[in-house]
């Protein structure tokens, strides 16, 4: 079985990454917005934080790979290169358009597949292709223009993707900046070999509906929490629910649904809530006001999930779907309102268990991380000065492939 992730705090044994590259040198003040970032990261900083991090991850017992290792080894292949490239030109928009034939030339003719991935991640400007003359537009236009926008967001892996127990969350994402991310997990998981035909598609990219992994948590064998937040909508939830229940070889029989504020701050429920121990919650308070919960279950041949709303505390449903008898909450920043906002933003809550009651965090959010020592769960503080400028914490930027069963 090539991925088993059934809960969110069993012992991590393998993760996905990937390290931030030239598509972070990529961002001008000017695409800040469109690409989804509030400031640009030091590049050559966050890989060393980056670093650090898988490091951490190495030395607490996980086996770490990259998800641009993993595409290399697919794209040796010369006929999944072609339509790799393809597929990328394609789905580029219209800034590729009139380079279309220039920008598959040019992709087709890097022999180095690792260099390939590269030039896909960080994107292709306009001086180095040819295109069809338009003469108004040659003139407007500067010649540094992209003609492949770069990625500068797969360093968070936890969204283009999901595993769910041992099938996986192929998303479709919300914003066009990131939804070719999806594209290199498309051609990793369909015709790597460690994948191919092995896992089940729970999700796939080309579905309408919006859904991002930073939604998905798996809270034990027979339960996934979904949010429903600025980048995944209800549709989609309605839609992974019943795919899942569609499948006899599934354990899971129940998912939880949050609806928690659309805004930028709570871009997913993993920047809100994330679970720390069997039965340790850290959670961001100015969600709990009003927050209103679901349960989605097997339904009918005609309609196949059931839906009702939950008439119970967020705690009391996380004691009964964790098995664990009872469930804290503990709050991110504390009961100080500006420490509370203020670290959420900077991923306080956006923690990675590794295991039960041991979590990495990011060290600059030192008031939540002293209140989760004070409830006995041991905190590894990394740094974060670039990395956290992406708007992602730790949790963020892993996708686990297997943990142990607890």
């Amino acid at each position: 079985m090539p991925v088993c992730v059934k809960s969110e705090v069993g012992p991590l044994k393998k993760v996905l990454l990937h390290r931030p590259g030239r598509e972070l040198e990529k961002l001008v003040p000017g695409d800040m917005e469109r690409m989804l970032f509030d400031d640009i990261p030091y590049l050559k900083r966050a890989q060393k934080e980056h670093d650090q991090f898988a490091q951490t991850l190495r030395s607490n017992g996980a086996e770490v790979v990259y998800l641009e290792d993993l595409l290399v080894q697919v794209l040796e292949n010369p006929l999944l290169r072609r339509h790799f490239i393809k597929q990328l030109i394609m789905e580029a928009g219209p800034a590729s358009e009139r380079f279309r034939h220039g920008l598959y030339d040019y992709l087709m003719g890097i022999e180095d597949s690792r260099l390939l991935v590269s030039e896909a991640i960080s994107g292709v400007d306009a001086s180095r292709v040819r295109g069809t003359s338009h003469p108004l537009v040659d003139l407007v236009k500067t010649h540094r223009a992209s003609v492949l926008d770069p990625m500068p967001n797969l360093y968070f892996t936890r969204d283009p993707f999901a595993m769910i127990g041992s099938g996986v969350s192929l998303n479709r994402m919300y914003s066009t900046a990131r939804r070719r991310e999806t594209i290199l997990g498309q051609y990793v998981l369909e015709y790597h070999p460690y994948f191919a035909g092995k896992i089940k598609f729970y999700y796939r990219r080309d579905l309408p509906y919006n859904i991002e992994g930073g939604d998905i948590l798996n809270i034990g064998p027979h339960t996934v929490m979904v949010g429903i937040s600025q980048r995944t909508s209800p549709e989609g939830v309605e839609t992974l629910a019943g795919n899942i229940f569609s499948d006899p070889e599934s354990e899971i029989d129940s998912v939880i649904v949050l609806d928690i504020p659309s805004m930028r701050a709570f871009m997913h429920l993993d920047t809100v809530f994330t679970q720390v121990d069997v039965d340790k919650f850290m959670v961001y308070p100015g969600i709990l006001g009003g927050l209103h919960c679901y349960e989605l279950t097997p339904g009918t041949e005609t309609e196949p999930v059931k839906a009702r709303e939950l008439d119970e505390s967020l705690q009391s449903i996380l004691a009964r779907k964790t098995g664990a008898g009872s469930a804290s909450l503990i709050k991110c920043g504390g009961d100080d309102r500006i420490a509370s906002e203020r670290e959420q933003w900077n991923d306080g809550s956006n923690t990675l268990c590794i295991e039960p009651g041991k979590v990495i965090v990011y060290d600059r959010n030192y008031v939540t991380n002293e209140l989760l020592e004070k409830n006995n769960v041991e905190v590894i503080e990394i740094q974060s000065s670039e990395l956290s400028r992406g708007r992602g914490g730790p949790r963020c930027m892993s996708m686990p492939l297997e943990r142990e069963l607890l």
